[in-house]
């Protein structure tokens, strides 16, 4: 493997987590949200995973900030794996429901789930 590739896997903990979600925010073209509310959803997700220890090497779950989710109704959207968990509304207080329950407990916030594909 590549020195560098081995570093960036090292570094981010790639291998170690639990669970991966992925947050359409900051979009090209905003249609499921304003631009500003993904922004601050996204935001808020990277405060509250650092907050709780649960982002880094040394955490359980790794974030990705998705330009489109192509699911483009009640953004922001967000979805978990490995559970294929779809989120449909993901302001900062549904992120935290979703970090509390989803992220940390393993339990599916069925309330703001509107589809699933588990891997």
């Amino acid at each position: 493997m590549n020195d560098e590739l081995q570093k960036a896997e090292e570094t981010y903990g790639i291998g170690k987590y639990k669970r991966h979600i992925f947050l359409c925010a900051d979009q090209t073209e905003a249609k499921c949200c304003a631009k500003e509310q993904g922004i601050e959803s996204w935001e808020y997700l990277k405060k509250r995973l650092r907050e709780l220890n649960l982002a880094g090497p040394e955490g359980m779950v790794f974030r990705t900030k998705a330009n489109c989710l192509r699911v483009c109704l009640r953004g922001p959207v967000a979805v978990v794996y490995p559970e294929g968990a779809w989120y449909h509304s993901c302001s900062p207080t549904v992120l935290e429901r979703i970090i509390q329950e989803h992220l940390v407990g393993g339990k599916i916030v069925e309330e703001f789930l509107f589809a699933r594909n588990a891997l």
